[in-house]
């Protein structure tokens, strides 16, 4: 099961004032009278697929448009994808609900599956879904790169793959030749940036800092520079607990008052004091590790001045780094390897350029031979391509026309810095451009009949005979296009008589495998529906509206006979478009196998 648009309604769009369009899984055409309003479905088909909105197109008097599409979208398809990426849920019948509203004041809002949503998600799921062919279509034909892609399409997966290898090469071939331009170019200015950082270096190794070591050292310069004081402090401390140390009575320190104490509790004859004596030993024992390390102290206490010297010596030349470089020393090692990344980077040596200038010669013969298979490959794609349309075009009235798809390279212009060396014609060697395209260029030429000069298409053709040319390129490149759903907007603009006849039923061949959306004011084409809707025009009170209607059966045959010059009022205009119906008929029984009931 494919995904197709089943339904769309728009609201306050153009003339459209309220429409709901049921959509067939086959060809749906939409005809109606000139400025009926046909062209609003669409620009609604363009606002739902999150393309550009225009406060202009909102209905005069309306404060808002809004397009509502439903969506069958079979699980584990790309469209199911981009709307569970989306957050998007379908609905109980398994279908996705688009809607797009556009505010008189020119906001614009999208959801998707009940949710709120960027207007880009959309457009992705529209690429998955819908591809619009209008008459703008048939210039965007005359552009080289168009005719280019038509081609790489019918190519295929093979084509593909190729091209796939050949830009991913290309881009590294870039990026060395990039950065080998930009290294000879910038040779003296890389030159003084990396002497200046080969001398920074240099400065900060000959000092030769560690983490952390400005803090240290700041530490300790502050204790040889107060150690007299901290001698005086820690010595007297030592005296208060331990005592003098010739044992001096007078100058019994803590210990010895506590000794004294517990002495005097301990020969007490009252229980209770004697209860106190080991309370006090505990403190005597806390006294003594006080004591221990108060005079480790004293003994590590440095006033040597050679040593402070030392230390403020080395803190000059830590700072003498942190003025340049950092504001502290680890700062300063972090510049350091900074420093050295950047300094691998500017090597401007010959030996450096020439290894670049290897690489890039070695990637440009690579890149050479993929641009090579790509061209083959398209020139075997394009004799194929030019066949089929040429059978195309036949069927569609031009049986004396032919065309041609021409591959040639596209020769770089002078200096132009991404060229590449490629075998040209008779033997010789010249630059390509080399674009992320391949080396190719690919024009589509129309020999309008025998005899005639082949010429680019858009010189050979009449407005509808590009119109043909357009719809046959389509036919053929129906089963290389993964979108399911495809709109023509009056593509048979100029066409008439039997090519009109052709067109619709070539219309009908690809509705066998595509749902197909039509607007057009052909009869012979919009005979050939599976569906028939007509956009009606009233006027009442000064307003016009309109609104779009299915038509079937006798309908229909009205709706043909009017589109046949206006001759739904007489017998034969009748006659004739229930001829029109009955060769329809029949020719999709036959093309499709089995034919679908006309409604």
């Amino acid at each position: 099961m494919r995904a197709v648009l089943a339904e769309m309604r728009i609201e306050g769009l153009g003339v459209i004032d309220e429409a709901t369009l049921e959509l067939d899984p086959g060809l749906t055409v939409v005809t109606g009278e000139t400025g009926a309003g046909k062209t609003m479905v669409v620009t609604g088909l363009h606002l739902l697929s999150g393309g550009r909105a225009e406060v202009s197109k909102i209905r005069s008097g309306a404060g808002k448009a809004s397009v509502e599409g439903r969506f069958s979208a079979p699980p584990g398809s790309a469209a199911a994808k981009v709307a569970s990426d989306a957050g998007a849920e379908p609905d109980d019948e398994g279908t996705l609900i688009a809607l797009r509203s556009l505010n008189a004041d020119g906001r614009s809002r999208a959801h998707l599956g009940g949710r709120s949503v960027p207007v880009g998600v959309l457009s992705d799921l529209s690429e998955q879904l819908i591809a619009v062919h209008g008459q703008n279509d048939q210039l965007k034909l005359m552009r080289p790169a168009e005719q280019r892609s038509v081609l790489d399409r019918f190519a295929g997966e093979g084509l593909a793959g190729a091209l796939a290898e050949y830009r991913k090469v290309r881009d590294e071939w870039v990026r060395v030749s990039t950065e080998l331009t930009e290294r000879a170019a910038r040779s003296r200015e890389m030159a003084r940036e990396a002497d200046l950082l080969k001398h920074g270096l240099a400065e900060i190794e000959a000092v030769a800092p560690t983490p952390g070591e400005d803090d240290e050292l700041q530490e300790k310069a502050k204790r040889l520079a107060d150690a007299d004081q901290l001698r005086e402090a820690s010595t007297g401390a030592v005296y208060a607990v331990s005592g003098a140390p010739d044992g001096d009575p007078d100058v019994p320190g803590a210990l010895g008052l506590i000794a004294d104490a517990r002495h005097r509790l301990s020969s007490s004859d009252d229980p209770r004091l004697r209860e106190l004596e080991p309370r006090l030993a505990e403190a005597e024992a806390l006294l003594v590790d006080v004591g221990t390390e108060l005079s480790s102290y004293v003994e590590s206490l440095d006033a040597d001045p050679a040593v402070l010297e030392k230390v403020l010596a080395r803190q000059a030349e830590l700072k003498a780094l942190t003025r340049k470089y950092a504001a502290d020393v680890d700062g300063v090692l972090a510049w350091a390897a900074d420093a050295s990344e950047r300094l691998a980077g500017l090597d401007t040596s010959e030996g450096a350029l020439a290894e670049l200038a290897k690489r890039r010669d070695e990637l440009a013969v690579s890149l050479a031979e993929l641009a090579k298979q790509v061209t083959v490959l398209r020139v075997e794609a394009a004799d194929k391509l030019a066949q089929a349309v040429t059978v195309e075009l036949a069927g569609l009235a031009m049986g004396q026309a032919a065309i041609e798809v021409i591959v040639s390279t596209r020769w770089a212009e002078p200096n132009e810095p991404y060229s590449l060396r490629v075998a040209g014609g008779e033997g010789r060697e010249a630059l390509a451009h080399a674009g992320p395209e391949g080396v190719d260029e690919v024009e589509i030429r129309l020999r309008a009949h025998d005899g005639a000069v082949a010429l680019p298409v858009h010189k050979a053709a009449s407005g509808g005979e590009l119109s043909r040319v357009m719809l046959a390129i389509e036919v053929v490149l129906a089963h290389t296009d993964p979108v399911p759903t495809l709109v023509f907007d009056e593509v048979d603009a100029g066409v008439g008589g039997r090519a009109a006849v052709e067109i619709g039923r070539r219309l009908a061949r690809l509705a066998s495998s595509h749902q197909v959306i039509v607007v057009t004011h052909l009869p012979q084409v919009a005979a050939f529906a599976d569906r028939h809707l007509v956009v009606d025009k009233q006027a009442a009170g000064g307003i016009t509206r309109s609104d779009v209607r299915r038509v079937d059966e006798q309908d229909r045959v009205i709706e043909l006979a009017r589109m046949l010059a206006g001759m739904d009022s007489t017998e034969t205009g009748r006659a004739h478009a229930e001829e029109l119906l009955a060769v329809a008929d029949a020719d999709k029984k036959a093309t499709r196998g089995k034919g679908r009931k006309r409604k």
